[in-house]
């Protein structure tokens, strides 16, 4: 079986589950890889206690979609930023498919969790599951 270069974190599903969700919402790939790292991160960092957020993660996304739609707000950047820094599909590449490696991710971890929400499964009920057999 194909492992990864590194452990598999619970970041890592979360910002591909994410990723994934946000395609099928209709976002375009390149931002979708963003989102997924930029909802990553904001909740990560609220979970240790350095940042807040003023609605669930699974609001996030919609209510970018509502603002969207109202037409009254100025048009929105096509990245989320975290301290000014754009979080792009690049750095999704590079922190999330890099670290692991493409092969194991474009052949293991991507289609293993289209497969969960295929299935209708949440983020909390595979977070741990999925990546048991790819971590040590």
């Amino acid at each position: 079986m194909l492992k990864p270069k590194v452990p598999i974190r619970r970041f890592d599903v979360f910002a591909e589950y994410n990723r994934q969700k946000a395609i099928q919402d209709g976002m375009p790939p390149d931002e979708a890889e963003g989102y997924g790292l930029w909802v990553a991160k904001v909740v990560a960092s609220r979970g240790f206690g350095r940042g807040t957020m003023s609605q669930p993660p699974s609001k996030l996304h919609e209510t970018a979609q509502q603002e969207e739609t109202e037409g009254e707000q100025p048009k929105k950047p096509k990245w989320h930023t975290i301290n000014d820094k754009p979080q792009t599909d690049e750095m999704f590449e590079k922190e999330i498919i890099a670290r692991m490696g493409p092969e194991f991710y474009d052949k293991v971890f991507e289609p293993a969790i289209h497969e969960a929400i295929e299935a209708g499964k949440s983020y909390n009920s595979i977070r741990d599951v999925i990546r048991r057999e790819w971590t040590p």
